[in-house]
C-alpha cells in the first residue's frame, strides 16, 4: 500500500465520512490464531483499507495486499495470487467494475472471489456487479458481522476450487502417465511379436525396428503428421508378423528356393493378415475379404496387417500376393517395401552378405518405377543421412 497517500489518523466521524461502520468488536479484542488466505483489498480510501484491514486482523487474517491507485490491481493480481478481493466501486481512473471485468476475462484469476464495497444505493450499480460475476455485495458503511463471514465464505468456496483444480491436475498427470505406460507397453508386445517372427528366421530384432524407423521416416519426409508416422513405424514392424507360419526348411535354407517352396514363402504375407487381424484359420482370400471377421481394433495392428499382406507388391504390377500396381498398393505397403528391401540389401542374411551401402543405393535406383513407387523411393534417397545413422545405430553386420 503507498502509504504517502495516508491522511491524518482519522477520528470516529471521519470514519463514518469514508463510510466504514466502526462496530464494536468482541469483548476479547486480541487476534484470533492465524487464519488461513491472502486478502487484497482496493480502495482509493486508504482509513477504508485500514479499517477493512484492522476488521479482518481481528479474526485471524494476516496476509493483505493493498493499493489506492485501480491502475495497479489487474497487475497485483496477477503478480501477488490472492485468494479474495474486496473491492470498492467509485474510484478514479479505473473503477471497480472495470476491475472486476478484467478479473472475470483472464481465465488464470476467473476463479478469484471479488467482494463488492461501495456507498452507492443505485440498485443498477448492484445488478451490474452481480452479472459481472461478483461473488458478493456490501453497502458500506460495511459492519464487521457482515464482512467476517462473507470473507470466510468465500475463502471456503476458493479453497474448494483449489482442492478440485488440484484434485483433476492430478487426475491428468496420473492419466498422462497411464497413457504412456499403455503405449510404452503396447511398443514392446510389437517388439515382441515382431522378434518372435524373426527369430524363426535366425535374425534379431534390429531387422525389424530399423524397417520401422526407415518406414516411420520415409512418412515424414512425404508429409504424414508425428502421429502418423510413429503409428506406421510400429505397424511396419510387423510386417513380416507371417513368418510364423512358415517351415522351418524354407525359412532357413541358405540357398535359392524352388518354386514350390518360393510359394509356400509367399504365404506369409497373408499368414502376417490375418494374424494381426485375430482372424480365424482358414482359407486366406476368404479370411482377407470379410471384414467382419476382423476382431482386432487397434490402429497399429490394422494398419501393420495391410503392410504385413502388401510389403511385397511391386510398383509395377509384378508383385505379390495380389499383384497390384502403382497407386493400387496401399501407401504403407510401398512405403515398408522400400525400407524392407534397403535392410534386407544392406544387412547379413543366412543366404547372403551385406551390401556397401553405395551398391544398395545403386540397386534401389535401377528398380525406380518398377519395384518401388518413385515418390516413396525419392522420399527414402533424399533421407539417406538419417537412413545412414538408424543403419549404424542400430546395426548387425552393416556394411558401411
Amino acid at each position: 500500500m503507498n502509504t504517502s497517500t495516508f491522511p491524518p489518523a482519522a477520528s470516529p466521524a471521519s470514519a463514518a465520512t469514508v463510510g466504514i461502520a466502526r462496530s464494536t468488536f468482541p469483548a476479547n479484542k486480541t487476534a484470533s490464531s492465524h487464519v488461513a488466505g491472502r486478502v487484497m483489498i482496493v480502495d482509493d480510501e486508504p482509513i477504508n483499507i485500514k479499517l477493512i484491514q484492522k476488521f479482518l486482523k481481528g479474526s485471524g487474517y494476516d496476509d493483505f495486499i493493498t493499493t489506492t491507485d485501480s491502475r495497479e490491481a489487474i497487475a497485483l493480481v496477477q503478480a501477488e495470487s490472492p485468494d479474495i478481493i474486496i473491492l470498492d466501486v467509485m474510484m478514479p481512473h479505473v473503477s471497480g467494475l472495470d476491475i472486476l471485468r478484467e478479473v472475470r476475462s483472464q481465465p488464470s484469476i476467473a476463479h478469484l472471489p471479488v467482494l463488492i464495497v461501495t456507498a452507492s444505493t443505485e440498485e443498477e450499480i448492484k445488478i451490474e456487479a452481480l452479472e459481472l460475476g461478483a461473488t458478493d455485495f456490501l453497502h458500506k458503511p460495511v459492519k464487521p458481522t457482515e464482512l467476517l463471514p462473507r470473507v470466510r465464505n468465500a475463502l471456503l468456496v476458493k479453497a474448494h476450487h483449489d482442492q478440485m483444480v488440484a484434485y483433476s491436475r492430478r487426475l491428468e498427470a496420473e492419466v498422462e502417465q497411464r497413457t504412456m505406460d499403455l503405449m510404452q507397453s503396447r511398443e514392446e508386445v510389437i517388439h515382441v511379436l515382431a522378434c518372435a517372427a524373426e527369430y524363426r528366421d535366425q535374425e534379431t530384432g534390429n531387422h525389424v525396428i530399423r524397417v520401422g524407423r526407415y518406414a516411420g521416416l520415409i512418412a515424414k519426409k512425404l508429409g504424414c503428421s508425428e502421429a502418423d508416422s510413429k503409428l506406421i513405424e510400429l505397424a511396419a514392424i510387423l510386417h513380416d508378423a507371417g513368418k510364423i507360419g512358415i517351415s522351418d526348411s524354407i525359412l532357413l535354407k541358405p540357398g535359392k528356393l524352388t518354386d514350390e517352396e518360393f510359394d509356400a514363402m509367399k504365404l506369409h504375407c497373408e499368414y502376417g493378415e490375418r494374424i494381426l487381424k485375430a482372424q480365424p484359420t482358414e482359407s486366406s482370400k476368404q479370411s482377407s475379404t470379410r471384414e467382419d471377421q476382423t476382431r482386432t481394433r487397434s490402429p497399429v495392428l490394422r494398419i501393420a496387417a495391410v503392410i504385413a499382406r502388401s510389403h511385397h507388391e511391386r510398383w509395377n504390377g509384378k508383385g505379390y500376393p495380389d499383384g497390384l500396381a502403382g497407386d493400387e498398393i496401399p501407401l504403407v505397403g510401398r512405403i515398408t517395401a522400400v525400407a524392407d528391401v534397403f535392410d534386407a540389401l544392406s544387412s547379413k542374411r543366412c543366404y547372403k552378405d551385406a551390401m556397401p551401402i553405395a551398391k544398395c543405393i545403386e540397386i534401389m535406383k535401377s528398380e525406380r518405377g518398377e519395384h518401388f513407387d518413385p515418390k516413396v523411393l525419392d522420399a527414402f534417397l533424399d533421407s539417406m543421412d538419417e537412413v545412414i545413422e538408424i543403419a549404424t545405430d542400430l546395426a548387425d553386420d552393416f556394411a558401411g
